[in-house]
């Protein structure tokens, strides 16, 4: 396996956990899990040379920053 195969897929799982931590209202370790995943999955799109994986990853932690930081 590739290591972008790797990264991905570590990126994936925390990102899904995240989702569970958010759904169990586990704040901030819910932030936390995004954070990482979205640095990874940048990671991701800078390995693959691919502009929209980094676009839409910086969004999403812009976005989540964002938010967190109003609440």
């Amino acid at each position: 396996m590739k290591r972008v195969d790797v990264v991905k897929w570590i990126a994936t799982v925390i990102q899904l956990i995240g989702y569970g931590l958010t759904g169990m209202n586990i704040v901030p370790w819910n932030i936390a899990a995004f954070v990482v995943g979205i640095a990874l999955w940048f990671a991701v799109g800078v390995m693959w040379k691919d502009r929209a994986i980094m676009i839409v990853h910086v969004g999403a932690f812009l976005s989540l920053v964002g938010g967190y930081l109003s609440s």
